[in-house]
């Protein structure tokens, strides 16, 4: 089976087309060769709560996205805002993958304990939010990329419970 995926970046900078999306890059990447997906939507929207949530809703509703995954805006800055509009989105939390990919982080750099990104269930989409920099998506997606055949396949309704 092929994922459908979305893929959101929020980042000031890039929605003004001043910065190169690199991470975005990986993901595809990633996506493609270690998860047998399609990234079906892709955007890149400013640091702006509002934004953010039209995306992740129109993601999930409207394209019907089987995951979405977000680049940026999960650190302690105060227009970091990621985390709380995906939280507004989500109907359930799945702490596990955030837990997880917060850990492989903090492998690399006790920073990893800074990023508040979090992931959860909205209807039958996936959403995890990842680091705004490359190497720490790639670390992200490395730590959590088995797991994801697996939730995406029980979101679905499909297969035995964990």
């Amino acid at each position: 089976m092929r994922w459908k995926v979305g893929l959101l970046t929020a980042s000031d900078q890039g929605s003004r087309g001043e910065r190169e999306d690199t991470s975005a890059q990986v993901i595809r990447e990633l996506v493609e060769e270690e998860l047998q997906g399609d990234i079906i939507e892709y955007r890149i929207v400013p640091d702006e709560t509002d934004e953010i949530i039209a995306a992740l809703i129109e993601m999930t509703d409207y394209y019907k996205a089987d995951l979405i995954l977000t680049t940026g805006g999960i650190g302690m800055a105060p227009r970091d805002v990621t985390p709380e509009a995906t939280l507004e989105v989500i109907d359930r939390a799945a702490p596990g993958f955030a837990e997880a990919m917060r850990a492989a982080l903090m492998q690399r750099t006790g920073h990893g304990m800074l990023t508040r990104g979090v992931a959860g269930i909205r209807g039958q989409t996936l959403l995890l939010n990842l680091p705004g920099d490359p190497k720490g998506v790639h670390e992200c997606l490395a730590a959590v990329m088995d797991q994801l055949p697996v939730a995406l396949t029980l979101i679905k309704g499909k297969g035995g419970g964990a």
